[in-house]
């Protein structure tokens, strides 16, 4: 991973946001900048230099995972202490005060308090917003690959669902069998409480695995993604138990009918709320439209739901490099429910469905 250059790319951004030094405080924006991937740390990246603050539970761990950014080892709250850092540096460095940004969605009213305290005459603390999280939007070669590597290994859970999805077990063991088949694969940890939810539990959009046991007919939405290497994966499937009725096959047509036209709308230049809007046109003429209820993506990378959200009002748009979801669904209360799901990558003329496998209705 070129740290350097994200580094690099952030000063740039610094000095056109007039900041002297940028306080990263949620993780996911730390172990892009720098590879660290410990719970605890502040990642304090001036104009010509990077220091990461953490505790003495991540000294072997930081020294082998950091990069382009110096290591300190500290006893109290990392937060504080580079705050701590940053005002000796300023007294130190003359009379010229040093602004910081932080990363305010990220911190609670009692760590801004704190960092407050903390502040030195010398520093002026600016809220920003997003500075990191527009970077990490664009993926590169890299980051792709992983992520390729992490859609493949989670695709492959799903034969394990077929295996054990029948009448009467369980929500949760299906669940257990898939993350088993995950660990065992090698995978980090899932990217989501797993999805496994059968007959009228169908229709909620995150009705994740619980003691219910399958239903010997209707729709099963398994929804599901692992961590591999730091960067998540996601997919969803829908399955029929039993004889499947002709309403149940039209409604799950329209699904991938309007998934396929939204993946088709995918391109350099147009808008995410363009994507949402190709799907919901064909659910509207399928007669459906008013039971999708959510967007219809989202980004995925380091985090399972980051920028940008594919939906309706959303202007974002579409550059090579993006990864997005794309999950339209129909979810008919007390009845059942349908969801279809992809990772796509946005590429120089369209974009590659990274998820490996068909999509036509399989009845079990």
């Amino acid at each position: 991973m070129d740290y350097s250059g994200r580094q690099q790319r952030l000063r740039e951004d610094l000095r056109r946001h007039r900041l002297d030094a940028l306080l990263v405080t949620h993780l996911p924006n730390i172990r892009y900048l720098c590879g660290f991937s410990g719970s605890s740390g502040a990642l304090l990246v001036l104009t010509d230099s990077s220091t990461l603050f953490t505790d003495g539970r991540y000294t072997q761990q930081a020294s082998a995972e950091v990069r382009a950014a110096k290591v300190k080892i500290v006893r109290n709250s990392p937060l504080i202490a580079a705050m701590e850092w940053l005002g000796r540096k300023a007294l130190s460095g003359g009379t010229k005060s040093h602004v910081v940004g932080i990363e305010a969605q990220y911190l609670t009213v009692a760590a801004r308090r704190s960092l407050s305290e903390a502040q030195s005459k010398r520093v002026r603390i600016k809220e920003t917003a997003a500075l990191v999280e527009r970077a990490r939007m664009i993926k590169d070669a890299d980051e792709i690959q992983v992520i390729r590597s992490a859609v493949e290994h989670g695709a492959a859970l799903f034969e394990a669902a077929l295996q054990v999805l029948r009448p009467g077990v369980r929500e949760v063991e299906v669940a257990a069998e898939m993350e088993y088949a995950a660990r065992k694969g090698g995978a980090e940890g899932m990217s989501f409480e797993t999805i496994i939810a059968s007959g009228e539990r169908s229709a909620l959009p995150h009705g994740r695995a619980s003691e219910a046991t399958v239903a010997a007919r209707g729709f099963v939405v398994c929804d599901f993604g692992v961590i591999l290497h730091g960067y998540c994966s996601d997919r969803t499937r829908t399955v029929y138990m039993g004889a499947a009725t002709g309403e149940a096959r039209r409604v799950y047509a329209a699904v991938l009918a309007s998934q396929q036209a939204a993946i088709a709308a995918v391109r350099p230049g147009a808008s995410v709320s363009q994507v949402d809007g190709a799907a919901r046109k064909v659910l509207k003429q399928h007669g459906l439209a008013q039971y999708f209820t959510h967007s219809t993506g989202h980004g995925v990378g380091l985090e399972i739901h980051e920028a940008p959200r594919v939906a309706q009002g959303q202007q974002e748009i579409l550059r090579p490099g993006m990864v997005i979801t794309i999950e339209p669904g129909v979810y008919l209360p007390g009845k059942w429910g349908v969801r279809i799901e992809d990772m796509v990558v946005v590429t120089e003329h369209g974009c590659e469905v990274l998820t490996p496998t068909q999509k036509e209705l399989i009845v079990i």
